[in-house]
């Protein structure tokens, strides 16, 4: 038996790949940041442990068995003591009643400017925008022409003056001649004739230098009315004419000024009874959101129908606009007061809340005990006569009771309260940041030189350099970083350590160098790795 052997050559040696020698800070490092981890842990539990240990920080139970989570103490407390509110005092006050309704600003007179007679546009006396006087002149066309058809009219006038003196004198002539006998009667009545013909041109005369001196007129264009003019529609120099349908200018009336409204027509008999018996009613007009009050006005009437379609009857009031808050075609809503009920029981608008009863409120009795009180509230009625938000409690709220108007969301009937004043909360913390603040005020910053940063283990290391750090700050100071750490040299690793020392900082920022922990020091020469 033949056994076939392969005999493997040995190759050449097959080098190891260098292993990298790890720098010794690494492990350091990774070491500190372990410990660091390992003494926040213990600081932690050590501080559990000890606020365990302290019955006056665990909050207690309420003894009264009404608490707990979903139980009577109320919704959100857990268990835990009385729940901080805010109460209001039902009062009495004068309510304003007032009718609520969309408006929109009308002018009462809005007049399109236009030319009477025709001719070339050779001034315009206003600015777009501006307000115009009544009789102001806008605008003047080339008066020329009507110039010269009044001197015509006039030498017409003076010629026919003429043949009427003339014409007088043979009439007076004729009559002379008549009573001798000398000429017929016919002649005198003819001449009779003529002269009425001449007072008739003369008539006619006249009636040509009077339109002529109207055309000159009407070359100047004026303002019929007092109002706020619009953008120009016709430039200077363009030919005008009577005819023309745009004209030039718009001229809108705002000061005074009127707002078209409608209320529903259940409103209407209270209007009409006010307005019957001579009352004033004052009007106020608001922008479109409500945010804002614009002006005031009165009523001045009502139409004669109602809109059978909506329901809806317009009303008209009138508006001074002495500042110009209302604008033609402004969309405004419109508050019309009816009427005043005197000594009526309010509260604060939040006071009240919507359940399944209908409105009620969370009554605060003696005993800081909350009860649900159902109520009936007057629909409509939102505001006193001294601007404050509130509910016309109509019915189940006497004045002098006390509700919840803040933490009401957390009660049930029977919780148990503590009142709180209103701010109290925000007063708190405000306290504690300006204790914060008082014991950070005065120290000074620490000054820090920057840390070293790593170097490659390659041999001839240099002393590692560190600049000087200077605390900086005044008042208040804050934490500088402190010097110190690995440098990278030409080779090798040094720590540079930093001995600084700054300017003492002053309580009150007056000199702003805070002691620090900083400034220049030399590192220890690294050894060199081979």
């Amino acid at each position: 038996m033949t056994t076939n052997t392969t005999t493997t050559e040995p190759g050449p040696p097959v080098e190891a790949p260098p292993q990298t020698a790890k720098p010794p800070g690494k492990k350091k490092k990774r070491g500190f940041i372990w410990a660091f981890f390992l003494l926040i842990t213990v600081g932690v539990t050590t501080y559990a442990v000890w606020r365990a240990s302290q019955p006056g920080l665990i909050p207690q139970t309420n003894q009264g068995g009404k608490g707990g989570f979903g139980g009577k103490g109320g919704r959100g407390n857990f268990g835990g003591g009385p729940l901080p509110v805010v109460v209001a005092t039902a009062r009495s006050a004068s309510v304003p009643v007032y009718f609520s309704g969309l408006g929109s600003v009308t002018p009462f007179y809005t007049v399109t400017v236009k030319s009477r007679v025709d001719g070339q546009l050779m001034k315009v006396n206003f600015q777009e925008g501006d307000l115009v006087k009544e009789g102001q002149v806008l605008a003047e066309i080339d008066p020329r022409p009507f110039q010269v058809m009044l001197e015509q009219a006039e030498g017409s006038l003076a010629h026919d003056q003429a043949l009427l003196d003339n014409a007088k004198l043979d009439m007076a002539r004729y009559e002379t001649l008549l009573a001798q006998d000398a000429i017929p009667k016919q002649q005198l009545d003819t001449q009779k004739a003529l002269v009425q013909q001449y007072n008739g041109n003369i008539q006619q005369d006249k009636g040509n230098i009077d339109n002529a001196k109207l055309q000159l007129t009407y070359a100047k264009i004026v303002a019929p009315i007092t109002g706020k003019v619009g953008l120009r529609l016709v430039d200077p120099g363009n030919i005008v004419h009577a005819g023309d349908a745009n004209g030039m200018v718009v001229i809108t009336q705002v000061q005074p000024i009127s707002v078209l409204f409608t209320i529903p027509e259940d409103n209407l008999p209270a209007v009409v009874k006010k307005l019957n018996a001579g009352a004033h009613l004052p009007v106020d007009a608001y922008n479109r959101d409500k945010s804002q009050k614009l002006t005031s006005g009165m009523l001045l009437t009502m139409d004669n129908q109602i809109d059978a379609s909506t329901g809806m009857s317009r009303l008209k009031a009138i508006f001074d606009n002495k500042n110009f808050d209302l604008f033609p075609q402004q969309f405004v809503n419109i508050n019309l007061l009816v009427d005043t009920m005197q000594n009526q029981v309010v509260v604060p608008t939040v006071a009240v809340q919507m359940g399944q009863q209908g409105n009620f409120v969370y009554v605060i009795d003696d005993n800081s005990v909350a009860h649900i009180r159902t109520v009936q509230v007057i629909e409509g009625v939102n505001k006193t006569t001294d601007g404050a938000d509130i509910k016309d409690i109509k019915s189940g709220l006497q004045v002098g009771e006390n509700v919840a108007v803040d933490g009401a969301d957390r009660l049930q009937d029977g919780s148990k309260v503590r009142v709180r004043t209103q701010g109290e909360i925000e007063k708190a913390a405000a306290a504690d940041a300006a204790a914060f603040a008082g014991r950070r005020k005065g120290g000074g910053s620490k000054g820090g030189g920057p840390k070293g940063q790593s170097g490659q283990p390659d041999g001839g290391g240099q002393p590692g350099q560190a600049p000087a750090g200077k605390g900086q700050g005044g008042g208040p100071g804050q934490g500088g970083q402190e010097g110190g750490g690995w440098k990278k040299g030409q080779g090798g690793w040094n720590k540079g350590q930093h001995d600084g020392q700054g300017q003492p900082g002053g309580p009150n920022g007056d000199h702003p160098w805070g002691k620090g922990k900083g400034g220049g020091g030399h590192g220890k020469r690294g050894t060199d790795q081979q």
